[in-house]
């Protein structure tokens, strides 16, 4: 094959290898993450939630980031900010650097209704990249035994007739457990007290099982033990139907207040331009995890159901809520006491 005088390969290569070089190293400086993707995870991983040690979120993001440490060859580590109803922790991570190595686990109510009720420092909807949904699960109404109502229709009834009298407990102003109180007042037509409790957890349950307040929309992984020791009495799930891990207990809609549903979820969520490759690896790897039989174990017998999603279904899921509640809290009048 006969060579043109002026072709590269007559040209020497100390003439062409310095700006070939040059591009090359251009092209690597405008894209960071493309060497990091590759090369994580190469250091301990936190995963970060908004409530106190006890709460839902605490409960099941800690055997998830066992799960994560083995499946990944690095370590998970929980890191707990309660505070401001998530919004400490939620801050924390979208100002984090989105390089995968912190991360958040979130109550849906927190990253999709507290917006609506505090100046948060964050974008929920533009400032994190939504990895998975880890579940989806009814909330459970429980009250002290001494509050005479076994149903929905008891409560309502007692509500009318002691209004304003009766009081709630939750994790915060705007929770989604606040939220299915003023959910449930609205449809019945009834006044009750709420109670907020700074980071939820512990101090809400502590005083609903001695009688301080009369009632609690929580999570079955939170109450199911005093459920089980005869100290809470479940009146009815928020779901349209019975939840499976409590057959016994019917579906507020069913048992006094027709319509009525609230369904929360937990999610696992990154800083906004953590780079693609890393969320999508962190999906399947979660994905993977829910999947394992003790894992759906643990998920059923605490009311949840287990829905992977992909980061895009995940992101749909939140824009929705995002404006579902939105609307119940302008039409509900909920504001933040100063």
């Amino acid at each position: 094959m006969k060579l043109e005088a002026g072709g590269i390969a007559a040209q020497r290569p100390g003439r062409w290898l310095p700006a070939v070089l040059a591009a090359c190293g251009m092209w690597l400086a405008q894209c960071p993450q493309a060497g990091h993707a590759q090369s994580w995870p190469g250091k301990p991983i936190r995963l970060m939630h908004g409530f106190a040690s006890g709460s839902a979120i605490d409960v099941f993001s800690r055997p998830l980031a066992h799960k994560l440490s083995e499946a990944l060859g690095q370590q998970v580590v929980v890191d707990s900010r309660p505070g401001a109803t998530g919004t400490i922790a939620n801050d924390l991570v979208a100002k984090s650097a989105p390089d995968g190595y912190t991360l958040l686990a979130a109550p849906g109510s927190a990253m999709t209704a507290t917006p609506h009720l505090y100046k948060v420092p964050y974008d929920p909807l533009r400032d994190f990249a939504p990895i998975i949904q880890l579940s989806a699960f009814s909330y459970v109404l429980v009250a002290h035994p001494a509050v005479p109502a076994k149903t929905a229709r008891d409560l309502i009834a007692l509500a009318r007739a002691r209004p304003g009298s009766l009081t709630y407990g939750s994790t915060g102003v705007g929770s989604g457990f606040h939220l299915a109180g003023e959910l449930f007042g609205a449809m019945a037509g009834v006044q009750m007290l709420h109670v907020p409790y700074r980071g939820g957890g512990s101090a809400a349950i502590t005083d609903l099982v001695a009688g301080r307040v009369d009632l609690m929309w929580d999570s079955l992984a939170v109450v199911k033990p005093q459920m089980q020791a005869g100290k809470l009495r479940a009146i009815g799930v928020t779901g349209s139907r019975r939840a499976a891990a409590l057959p016994d207990v019917p579906a507020i809609a069913e048992s006094g207040l027709p319509g009525y549903e609230m369904v929360g979820w937990h999610g696992v969520l990154a800083p906004a331009a953590t780079p693609r490759e890393i969320v999508d690896r962190l999906n399947a790897a979660i994905g993977k995890i829910l999947s394992a039989a003790d894992i759906k174990e643990l998920w059923n017998t605490q009311g949840m159901e287990i829905v992977p999603t992909t980061p895009g279904q995940f992101a749909a899921r939140m824009r929705f809520d995002y404006e579902r509640y939105g609307n119940l809290i302008k039409s509900s009048g909920i504001k933040i006491q100063q």
